[in-house]
């Protein structure tokens, strides 16, 4: 070999090396930006309005706990927050929407039914409880209010009436599958020897209307709306179906009245459809979390007849299972069914 050629083949190799380094050295910074403009795009969420869908009209108690929410989201996220009210099937409706949702900034607020008894109760629910929804938290609980007409015997005694009236008497609820409906047959499994016939009607102001006219015995209501006919003396209040609640302090529970191993309360949800992105689980469950301690929005759900909460998406998830399992029991027990 000769020495020319030795010294073109160094030469070679090293413009080689100093071409491969070159390309390194401009690589390196495209894959670091590329890199981190994906984290950017991820952290970015939300990048547009995000909508709450809620299943009942405006006013209802789930849309006045979604509306409590959304003012201070909005402000956190710098976006709009939008309440979408999409009424029908106790919720279902939305439910189902936000469960087929795919825009990443579709949320719900859904209430109790939704979440645990829903699938046992329609044959054909066209969403699954169990698999469709990310959990995110659960907003408010409130305990139910059994109400009498006056007329009627108060404590223990009211439950022997009861008892002794058979199916001459009649409870009523804001449909078949609701918390009031579903609640009063686990009552009647509770005290025993009750046959009371379940009378449905459109909402509760008609259940009120029923109970002052009669046509009804008890009902398990809201205390929002059961506590005004109470104080103003037009129907009495036999217990709450929780242990006593700064809600209602005044009210007993129905422990008091003899009912032992008895706890019913309704609540609203925040959940986002299962395909909901990391980005926005991780902001919306740090935004929410300080919302949810916020004394502000804590008193605005009280006033509206709330107990705020504001678990964890794991708090959330214990509590559908733990309810489903009470709510199945009493499903199967009665043996009932919406189709």
């Amino acid at each position: 070999m000769t020495k020319t050629t030795s010294s073109y083949r160094t030469a070679r190799r090293n413009a080689l090396a100093h071409a491969a380094f070159l390309m390194a050295a401009c690589a390196l910074p495209f894959g670091a930006a590329a890199q981190k403009n994906t984290k950017a795009a991820d952290a970015a969420w939300p990048t547009k309005p995000v909508h709450i869908l809620v299943g009942f009209p405006g006013g209802s108690t789930p849309d006045l706990a979604a509306r409590t929410i959304a003012e201070p989201l909005s402000r956190a996220l710098g976006q709009p927050v939008i309440i979408d009210n999409k009424p029908g099937a106790s919720g279902n409706i939305a439910a189902d929407q936000v469960a087929k949702a795919t825009d990443d900034h579709t949320l719900g607020v859904v209430i109790n039914g939704n979440l645990t008894s829903s699938k046992m109760l329609y044959s054909k629910l066209p969403y699954d409880p169990a698999k469709d929804f990310t959990p995110i938290t659960l907003i408010a609980t409130a305990p139910l209010v059994l109400v009498a007409p006056t007329n009627l015997p108060a404590g223990t005694a009211f439950f022997t009436a009861a008892r002794n009236g058979g199916d001459k008497w009649n409870y009523g609820s804001v449909g078949n599958g609701s918390v009031g409906h579903l609640g009063m047959e686990l009552l009647k499994s509770k005290v025993g020897d009750m046959s009371a016939v379940h009378v449905p009607y459109a909402g509760n102001p008609q259940v009120v209307t029923a109970l002052l006219g009669g046509q009804i015995q008890m009902a398990l209501i809201p205390p929002g709306i059961a506590l005004p006919q109470v104080k103003a003396g037009k129907l009495q209040a036999i217990g709450l179906t929780s242990s006593r609640s700064s809600l209602a302090p005044e009210t007993p529970s129905l422990s008091d009245a003899g009912v032992r191993d008895f706890n019913l309360e309704v609540w609203t949800a925040l959940v986002g459809p299962a395909n909901l992105s990391k980005a926005a689980r991780a902001r919306l469950d740090t935004e929410i979390y300080k919302i949810m301690r916020d004394q502000d929005t804590r008193q605005k759900l009280f006033n509206q007849g709330w107990a705020p909460v504001g678990t964890s998406a794991d708090g959330l998830l214990s509590r559908i299972r733990s309810e489903t399992a009470i709510m199945g029991g009493i499903i199967r027990m009665r043996n009932i069914k919406i189709e």
